[in-house]
């Protein structure tokens, strides 16, 4: 591995060596990255990636770390943590956002300025990079409704632009992004009562707050919800509310949920992740998919 202190000549605080998954995902758990940077400025992002491919250092961008779980064994090579690059520009109908920021601003934003569309996806913990990359969505809206564009660079460090047409997506996919790293995306709107919009708004964090395990670390839902049914009724069917591997459990307040009960590591995780897919495709022989995103060696 080259010697990755010229990382931390150029980005100083913003560089940590050895840094455990526990600080830069919702799980709060797994094991150390062998280097996170936090880049302030697409060209720092974009350097960063030069600087990773000229040397063959494994590079991952993430987000928020809401959707990831992180091996116990760690991750080498250097993590973009996009937090800094989070700016937010309205006009008109139309919202632009930086990979970075924090998806329930974009919610938020959109139903006070009366601009329909994305209200009911409030809440949902992610960044913008992280919904567009997964078309992240919440009570039957889902980013892709509104994305008009997605600005991005590829593997050569190239600049891509795409328009939304041009990007193969679906539920809770966006394979046209494969290869591409965003930096920012753009959403245009409908317009809609202000005051409808937050009260929509509401709603949703009401119910979230009211049906989900808040208050314990998570990545949100585990499974995508099979064809005409749910994970978490498939889950609950099966008896699995409560069960535990160690300091993982599945949510007795939303079976679709997987907590760090306290302790939890990530092979703990991982085990109950197995053991709910065999006992609910016993049960029912339905096979759940994975929602969320494995990194690391299991």
């Amino acid at each position: 591995m080259p010697d990755l202190s010229a990382l931390k000549e150029r980005f100083g605080e913003h560089c940590v060596f050895d840094e455990p998954a526990a600080g830069f995902t919702t799980y709060r758990a797994g094991g150390r990255a062998e280097a996170v940077v936090r880049p302030g400025s697409p060209a720092d992002l974009l350097w960063l990636a030069g600087w990773c491919r000229e040397r063959n250092v494994p590079l991952l961008v993430l987000g928020r770390g809401s959707n990831v779980l992180v091996s116990d064994r760690g991750l080498p090579g250097v993590i973009a943590l996009t937090w800094r690059l989070s700016k937010i520009e309205i006009s008109g109908s139309a919202i632009e956002a930086q990979a970075g920021a924090q998806w329930d601003d974009i919610a938020r934003l959109s139903a006070e300025r009366g601009l329909a569309g994305l209200e009911k996806t409030s809440g949902i913990p992610g960044s913008v990079g992280g919904a567009v990359r997964m078309n992240a969505g919440a009570f039957g809206q889902e980013t892709f409704d509104r994305l008009a564009s997605v600005e991005a660079f590829d593997a050569s460090g190239a600049a891509v632009k795409l328009l939304k047409k041009d990007i193969a997506h679906g539920y809770r996919r966006a394979e046209g992004l494969d290869g591409l790293t965003i930096l920012s995306a753009r959403f245009e709107f409908e317009p809609g009562d202000p005051a409808v919009l937050i009260q929509d708004r509401s709603c949703v964090l009401a119910s979230r707050e009211a049906k989900q395990p808040l208050d314990y670390p998570s990545a949100g839902s585990v499974f995508k919800r099979p064809p005409g049914d749910y994970a978490s009724r498939l889950i609950d069917a099966a008896g699995l509310k409560g069960h535990r591997v160690g300091g993982a459990m599945v949510s007795d307040r939303h079976a679709g949920f997987i907590i760090n009960s306290g302790g939890a590591t990530a092979a703990d995780i991982y085990a109950l992740i197995l053991e709910v897919r065999a006992r609910v495709k016993e049960q029912s022989g339905v096979e759940l998919q994975l929602e969320q995103i494995l990194l690391g060696e299991f």
